[in-house]
C-alpha cells in the first residue's frame, strides 16, 4: 500500500470513528443532563456514582473501546487473519471461542459475588460514608452486577470488529446505556433512592451487548463453549498480554477506588462534582483518543509484527502530534468558557449554581492533564503493539502508591480539588515513565515532537490570555438568558480556533496546515 493511500485511508477512518464518537457523546451528554436534573448533586448522585464504578470497570474501561480485552483482541488476532473479506479458519475460531469461554467463566463468578455481596463491597469502597449513602449505593450495586460479566464479552467483540475494520457499532453502542438510563428516568419520575437510575443503567447495558452479537456473528464467529486451545500458543499470547494489562488497567481503577476512599468523608455532592468534572473531561479527550488511536493501533500491531519500525515511529509521531495539536486548542478553550458551558449543559432543576461553580473548578484542573493523558495512552498502546503490557503494568501499580501519598497531602489542604491536582501530577509522571520505554523497543528521536509541542503550549496559552478578554469583552453585550450564555460561547471558541490556528500557521506548525487544506478540500466539493 503506497504512504499516501495508507495515511488517506487513517484520516478516513479517524473522521469517520470521530463522527461516531461525537453522536455518542451527545448521547451521554443528555444522560448526564437528564441525571442532574434529577438527582443534583446529593447523596443519591454520590451513591449511584460509587455503585457504578464497579460495572464500569469492566464495561467501560477493561471491556470497552481501547480496554485489555479489546486491545488483546486486536493485538492477536490481526496477525492471524490476512483476508478480512473470508470467513476465519477453524483454527481461528476455535482460539476465538477458548478466549470467550475463559472469559465468561471468571467474569460470572465475579458478576454472582457483586450480586451477593454488594453491601460489603460498598462498605469497603467507601468506608467513610454514612450509612444511608452506603446503603443507597449497595442496591444500586446489586441491580447493575450483570454488567460485570458483559463488559468484558464485549471487550472481545470489540476487539474483534475492530480487526476487521467495523467501526460503527463498538464506538456507537456504548450510548444505548446512555439511552436506557434517559428512557427509564423520564418514563419513572419519582425515584427517590435512584432504583431507576441503576435499572436503567442495566437495561441499556444489555442491549449494548445484543447490537454486537449479529455483527460478530455475520463475521463468522459465534458463541460455543471450549477450551480446545488453552495450550495453544496464540492464547498464551493472549493471556501474557491480557493479564498484565488487565491488571494494570484494575491497578488505574484503584486509584479511582482511592479516589473514592478519600471523597466519601467529604461534603454531600463532592463525588458527584468529580464525576460530572471528569466526564465533561472525557468528552474531548475520548473523541481525540479513540477517532486516532482506534485505526492506528491495528497499523501499529501489524508494522511491528512485520518489524518495520521506521513507519511505526513515523505512524506514532504524527499520531502524538495530532492529538497535542487539537489538545492545546481544547485546554485553551475550555478554561475559558468552561462557566458558560458547565450552566447550559446542567444548570437546572436540583443542579444549583454552586454545584457549577465546583464542577467548573474541578474541570479547569483536571483539563491540565489532558496533554500527558494522550500521550501516556499512545504510549500504552505502541508498547501493547510490541506485545508488552508489563511495563504499563508496573507504572500503573507505581501510580497507586503515588495516588495514596499525593491524596492524602493535598485533600487535607483542597478538599475534592486535591483530588484533582494529585490525577494532574500522577497523570504526567506515568506519562514520562512510559515514553521513556518507547526508546527500549525501537530507535525513536523524541526531540521533534517536543520541539512542536512546546511551540503549540505558547501558542496555546497566547490563544487562552487573548480569548479570555475577548470573553471578558463580549459578556458585556450578551448577557441574560440561556440562548445569550450559548450565543457566548459558540463566539468566543470560535474566535479562539481562529487566533489559535493563525499563529500555529505563523510559527509553521504542520498540524494546521493539514486541517487547513482538509477543510478547504471539504467546501472546495
Amino acid at each position: 500500500m503506497e504512504e499516501g493511500t495508507k495515511n488517506q485511508g487513517i484520516f478516513k477512518a479517524a473522521t469517520w470513528i470521530a463522527v461516531i464518537i461525537l453522536f455518542s457523546k451527545v448521547i451521554g451528554f443528555l444522560r448526564d443532563v437528564v441525571i442532574a436534573n434529577y438527582y443534583g448533586t446529593g447523596i443519591v448522585s454520590d451513591a449511584y456514582f460509587y455503585a457504578y464504578q464497579i460495572p464500569a470497570l469492566l464495561i467501560v474501561i477493561l471491556g470497552g473501546v481501547g480496554g485489555p480485552f479489546h486491545s488483546a483482541t486486536v493485538a492477536i488476532f490481526s496477525k492471524l487473519i490476512p483476508d478480512y473479506t473470508s470467513k476465519p479458519t477453524d483454527y481461528v475460531k476455535k482460539l476465538f471461542n477458548t478466549f470467550e469461554t475463559v472469559t465468561f467463566a471468571i467474569f460470572a463468578l465475579l458478576a454472582i459475588l457483586c450480586f451477593i455481596f454488594p453491601d460489603k463491597i460498598m462498605n469497603f469502597v467507601i468506608s467513610s460514608g454514612s450509612d444511608e449513602l452506603v446503603q443507597i449505593a449497595s442496591t444500586h450495586l446489586k441491580i447493575m452486577s450483570p454488567l460485570v460479566l458483559l463488559g468484558a464479552m464485549m471487550g472481545i467483540y470489540y476487539g474483534i470488529l475492530v480487526t476487521y475494520k467495523h467501526y460503527l457499532l463498538p464506538n456507537i453502542s456504548p450510548s444505548f446505556v446512555s439511552i436506557g438510563i434517559i428512557a427509564i428516568l423520564i418514563i419513572f419520575k419519582n425515584d427517590t433512592n435512584g432504583i431507576h437510575l441503576a435499572l436503567g443503567t442495566l437495561i441499556g447495558g444489555i442491549i449494548q451487548f445484543i447490537v454486537q452479537t449479529p455483527a460478530v456473528r455475520k463475521l463468522g464467529y459465534g458463541f460455543t463453549f471450549t477450551l480446545s486451545k488453552l495450550k495453544d500458543a496464540n492464547f498464551k499470547e493472549i493471556t501474557e498480554l491480557l493479564l498484565p494489562a488487565f491488571l494494570s488497567s484494575t491497578i488505574g481503577q484503584f486509584g479511582l477506588y482511592i479516589d473514592m476512599f478519600f471523597s466519601s468523608g467529604l461534603e454531600e455532592g463532592a463525588w458527584t462534582s468529580l464525576g460530572y468534572a471528569n466526564r465533561i473531561f472525557q468528552f474531548p479527550t475520548g473523541l481525540l483518543l479513540t477517532a486516532i488511536l482506534v485505526p492506528l493501533f491495528p497499523l501499529f500491531s501489524k508494522l511491528v509484527g512485520e518489524k518495520k519500525y521506521t513507519e511505526t515511529a513515523e505512524y506514532f509521531t504524527k499520531g502524538v502530534g495530532s492529538l497535542f495539536f487539537i489538545a492545546c486548542y481544547f485546554i485553551a478553550t475550555i478554561s475559558i468558557v468552561r462557566f458558560d458551558a458547565i450552566a447550559i449543559a446542567l444548570e437546572r432543576g436540583a443542579f444549583t449554581h454552586e454545584s457549577t461553580i465546583q464542577v467548573a473548578n474541578i474541570l479547569l484542573v483536571i483539563t491540565f492533564s489532558l496533554l500527558p493523558y494522550v500521550f501516556r495512552d499512545s504510549a500504552t498502546r505502541l508498547l501493547y503493539a510490541f506485545n508488552d503490557s508489563k511495563i504499563p503494568f508496573i507504572t500503573a501499580l507505581l501510580a497507586i502508591f503515588l495516588k495514596i501519598f499525593f491524596n492524602s497531602i493535598l485533600v487535607k489542604e483542597y478538599g475534592i480539588y486535591g483530588i484533582s491536582m494529585s490525577t494532574v501530577i500522577i497523570t504526567l509522571i506515568n506519562a514520562i515513565i512510559l515514553g521513556s520505554f518507547i526508546k527500549s523497543k525501537m530507535e525513536y528521536k523524541f526531540m521533534p515532537m517536543f520541539k512542536d509541542l512546546a511551540k503549540m503550549i505558547l501558542i496555546g496559552i497566547a490563544s487562552t490570555i487573548i480569548g479570555f478578554y475577548f470573553h471578558e469583552f463580549i459578556c458585556k453585550f450578551i448577557e441574560g438568558n440561556i440562548l445569550h450564555t450559548t450565543l457566548r460561547v459558540v463566539i468566543t471558541t470560535s474566535v479562539v480556533g481562529v487566533i489559535y490556528m493563525s499563529l500555529s500557521q505563523l510559527f509553521k506548525i504542520e498540524y494546521a496546515s493539514i486541517a487547513i487544506e482538509k477543510i478547504k478540500g471539504r467546501f472546495i466539493k
